[in-house]
């Protein structure tokens, strides 16, 4: 997002223009605001390039090509003005990811959310069809996830089915691998050419991988019209949906009605926008947007935002919302200047392979790799962040290893390892240096970005806009993403000095839990640090760490028992207890995995509805207290301590059974253990040690 400059309107028809969302060789896109607060994305053509015949035309047939569908599924034309002056089209704001950015950061979707989407995206391919267009363009980038649904954006290729093409000879008009082969070979593109794009999008949305791959774009065009689709990775189920709508021949493939009636996505399968990871990312963007948009003042009334704050807050965390007109290719090619603050993009999460249960249960699997003796004894839990898995470094300052075979990547030797670290959106590591300063580094590489005086003593907690410390006078922090600055500094009712602080943001709250014993919890408003609500010493008797975890509106706090709080007020909404032999046993750091709560509670793991607090899951009975727990392919996984003796073992517990598949025996006496999952991996800290093991589906 950047700030107008000199030659840019000031306006265009109704909108305001705030600032600049991308442009290049052929226009420019901007963020407006008409007179009632809403916004849009009005992408404008250079003015040099107004004359251009070619490109004149297909800006105009975008425009008209988008207004023709009324779809709820795509999004709607506000206004366009494409005759004399500056021709422009104004699209609705769709307020969420795309699908490529949904399943780089929450990974592949499970079989009710791909029935859901082939579902939703089969009817709007049916009301564009019906409109009398063909897209010709369907792609993961070109699908946004909303919390209504998907919607499809970009008609900068559409064409009616009887029209001809305005691309110039040479020119590819279709992205490799998602194209049909009548595409790719610039034969006549009817309806079932986005069938086909349909059915490779809905490979990437099972997968995470694409149907045709190869070293080049030849090697991709080849196999989509001489190769078989990679269908391995795909439950057998969708296999058989999926695969006839990547036939060769377009006659074969099933219409888009067709595809709707036989996936029948199961009742409230689209509750994937509105409950879960993938809907507390959509809601965290929708609540963004809203703020960012309109300020209310002291009566209540809501005012414009001002362009300095727009656009110094879009900036903040990569994309925030995607613009609902879409940017093909075409349109948007410049190169900004480098910035140090800009999210640079995540790395892809190599999947381990799964193991057979059959195969591994009762025995001791073997490590993938490790143990490595690489971790010091002040480190906090080891942090998987994609393709790299960050710990406190045995020879000082924080180290990130491969995931795969546990090789060091990089290190940052002057990092202080007791303040902590934390992911920014996957794409870099947040940690505090032995000056107090809040650094960053890009976490796959380990390349050095911003850096910030910040006094800071601990990192608490992070959200798509500001890295929250403890200072080391005990005061908590607020300090932008976008560029740096302090955002506000207030003094809390929690002890931030004595130990290391723990927390969680997300939704406009930051929830803080004090590190010391007996110590309280104090939720505050992200936006100026003030109090909303406090919860009085819910540690266990022995003042284990409490461990706060945000998902949607409601925050889980562990420490004598496990709570589900409103995020809002604090209220209680559930709460669940493991009483044994007359005492209540203390609840370990909760995991929200889906729609489900795991947390320890002294002899067992139990699972409970993230809404309700039901118990849908429990283990048989070890001696997991404080123990973390992981959740990986069918198993779940803790650490077992023994209570009489110290018999330290990690163990692997069937999730659809409850029974103990395997046991892997830690070092006794090691000091501090840890248990973590991520890409099909489950990551070890064995006092100085780390390794990675195989989980079962």
């Amino acid at each position: 997002m950047n700030p107008l400059s000199t030659g840019d309107p000031l306006r265009l028809g109704p909108y305001r223009l705030l600032g600049v969302l991308g442009e290049g060789g052929m226009g420019k896109v901007y963020i407006g605001q008409d007179n009632t607060g809403h916004t849009a994305a009005v992408k404008v053509l250079r003015p040099e390039l107004a004359h251009d015949q070619n490109l004149a035309q297909r800006f105009v047939r975008e425009a008209q090509m988008a207004q023709a569908v009324t779809s709820t599924g795509v999004a709607r034309v506000l206004g366009a003005h494409t005759e004399g002056g500056r021709p422009w089209i104004a699209t609705e704001f769709l307020t969420g990811p795309t699908l490529d950015q949904a399943v780089g950061a929450h990974g592949p979707f499970d079989d009710s959310a791909v029935r859901a989407l082939a579902a939703a995206i089969a009817r709007t391919l049916t009301d564009i069809h019906t409109a009398g267009l063909v897209h010709r363009d369907l792609k993961p980038s070109n699908i946004v996830l909303t919390s209504s649904g998907p919607r499809v954006i970009d008609f900068g290729i559409a064409r009616p089915e009887h029209g001809l093409t305005l691309t110039t000879t040479g020119e590819v008009p279709i992205t490799p691998g998602y194209g049909a082969p009548e595409q790719v070979l610039g034969q006549r593109a009817g309806a079932p050419a986005d069938v086909f794009s349909l059915g490779a999008v809905l490979v990437y949305a099972a997968s995470g991988a694409r149907a045709f791959d190869g070293g080049h774009v030849a090697a991709v065009q080849y196999e989509v019209v001489h190769g078989e689709p990679q269908l391995d990775l795909i439950p057998e189920q969708l296999r058989l949906l999926i695969a006839p709508c990547l036939s060769k021949d377009p006659a074969f493939r099933p219409t888009p009605g067709q595809i709707t009636g036989a996936f029948a996505p199961p009742r409230g399968a689209d509750r994937v926008w509105r409950h879960g990871p993938l809907a507390s990312d959509i809601k965290q963007r929708e609540r963004t947007v809203h703020e960012l948009t309109t300020v209310v003042s002291g009566s209540g009334t809501s005012q414009r935002i001002s362009r300095r704050r727009l656009i110094t807050t879009l900036a903040v965390g990569g994309t925030v919302l995607a613009a609902g007109g879409g940017s093909a290719a075409w349109w948007i090619r410049g190169h900004e200047e480098p910035d140090p603050f800009a999210l640079p993009p995540a790395a892809k999460t190599p999947e381990a392979r799964t193991l057979s249960a059959t195969t591994v249960s009762g025995r001791k699997p073997t490590p993938l790799w490790g143990p490595l003796p690489v971790i010091t004894k002040d480190s906090p839990g080891p942090l998987p962040v994609r393709d790299v898995i960050v710990v406190g470094a045995k020879n000082g300052g924080i180290a990130a290893h491969s995931v795969i075979d546990g090789k060091r990547r990089w290190t940052a030797p002057e990092v202080d390892v007791a303040g902590g670290y934390r992911s920014l959106s996957d794409g870099l590591i947040a940690a505090v240096d032995t000056k107090g300063m809040l650094v960053t580094f890009v976490a796959s590489t380990g390349e050095p970005r911003w850096k910030v005086p910040a006094e800071a003593k601990n990192i608490v907690a992070t959200d798509d806009i500001a890295v929250y410390v403890a200072t080391k006078n005990g005061r908590l922090r607020s300090i932008s993403r976008s560029n740096g600055e302090t955002l506000w500094t207030v003094r809390v009712p929690v002890d931030l000095k004595t130990k290391s602080p723990t927390g969680s943001a997300a939704r406009g709250r930051l929830v803080v839990a004090s590190g010391a014993e007996a110590g309280d919890v104090v939720a505050v408003d992200a936006g100026d640090g003030h109090e909303l609500w406090k919860l009085v010493n819910p540690s266990s008797i022995d003042g284990a760490p409490v461990s706060p975890v945000i998902s949607g509106d409601i925050v889980y706090i562990n420490g004598a028992t496990l709570t589900a709080r409103s995020l809002s007020d604090g209220n209680e909404l559930w709460a669940s207890s493991s009483i044994v032999e007359g005492k209540t046993q203390p609840a370990g750091p909760p995991l929200v995995h889906g729609n489900t709560v795991y947390v320890s509670q002294g002899p067992q793991i139990g699972g409970y509805s993230d809404e309700e607090g039901a118990e849908e899951w429990t283990s048989l009975k070890g001696y997991f207290i404080y123990s973390p727990v992981a959740v990986q392919g069918n198993g779940v996984f803790a650490i077992s301590s023994g209570s009489a003796v110290p018999d330290v073992k990690v163990w692997a517990i069937e999730q659809d059974t409850g029974k103990k598949a395997w046991t892997y025996p830690l070092t006794k006496n090691a000091g501090r253990y840890w248990v973590v999952g991520d890409g099909n991996r489950i990551f070890v800290r064995d006092g100085q040690s780390l390794l990675a093991l195989p989980v079962f589906a």
